[in-house]
């Protein structure tokens, strides 16, 4: 059953708003740094690679304070101030906000609603990152689970912005998809048992593609 719910959870149908951005895709193939299929290949290793030694450590992080004891805030303060984009900025408090409104539908003994009291007390945005450890902590998934789960989600995310773009066809896209869940593995290797203080950019050219995704002229997506 466990399983199930966590298929459920991970389905592109669940509305938390993801689908409305392309998180620097769209400028990446308007501005050239993805015109080839090669090229999109190295994008979506650039970008998952960032995606683990910038985010994982935080839900790794997050995920031990569960608890929402105060030592959260600096981690919470900390993603804050990380997030330089401004688009990128207030897609994921939107994205956070839909998130806890959702595990609090399905999980109402989880007392999701601990975690929005918490953030909003102290003025912080309850970013996407962050809320979606210490939601499915609560809601009883394992720390392996919930990073596969995050890893799949931004993955199907991309790709989807990418066939939707007209960029690959769809059996192309779910092929790349299926072909990428290999780097996973390396991924989660790379970054067990770091804590927040450990996470690192290192992706900078797509952080600079996304700043400029603003400067489109006509857009399909938000950034």
């Amino acid at each position: 059953m466990q399983f199930a719910r966590l298929l459920h959870l991970v389905d592109s149908a669940i509305p938390t708003g993801s689908f409305a951005y392309s998180y620097g895709l769209e400028s990446s193939l308007t501005f050239g740094l993805v015109s080839t299929p090669f090229a999109l290949r190295n994008y979506l290793y650039s970008y998952l690679q960032q995606v683990g030694s910038a985010e994982l450590p935080f839900i790794n992080s997050c995920f031990r304070l569960a608890a929402l004891s105060e030592g959260l805030q600096p981690v919470a303060e900390e993603y804050d101030a990380q997030l330089l984009v401004p688009a990128l900025y207030k897609a994921s408090a939107v994205q956070g906000r839909n998130w806890l409104k959702l595990l609090a539908l399905f999980y109402p003994d989880g007392q999701m609603e601990a975690i929005s009291q918490w953030f909003e007390a102290r003025n912080i945005p309850p970013h996407f990152t962050l809320v979606f450890a210490l939601g499915l902590q609560r809601a009883g998934c394992s720390l392996p689970e919930l990073q596969a789960m995050y890893l799949h989600m931004l993955l199907r995310d991309q790709l989807s912005a990418a066939i939707r773009l007209g960029f690959l066809g769809p059996l192309e896209g779910h092929r790349l998809q299926h072909d990428f869940y290999t780097v996973f593995d390396h991924i989660l290797a790379a970054q067990a048992g770091k804590e927040y203080g450990e996470a690192t950019r290192s992706a900078f050219v797509l952080d600079a593609v996304q700043a400029l995704h603003e400067d489109i002229y006509s857009k399909l997506f938000q950034n």
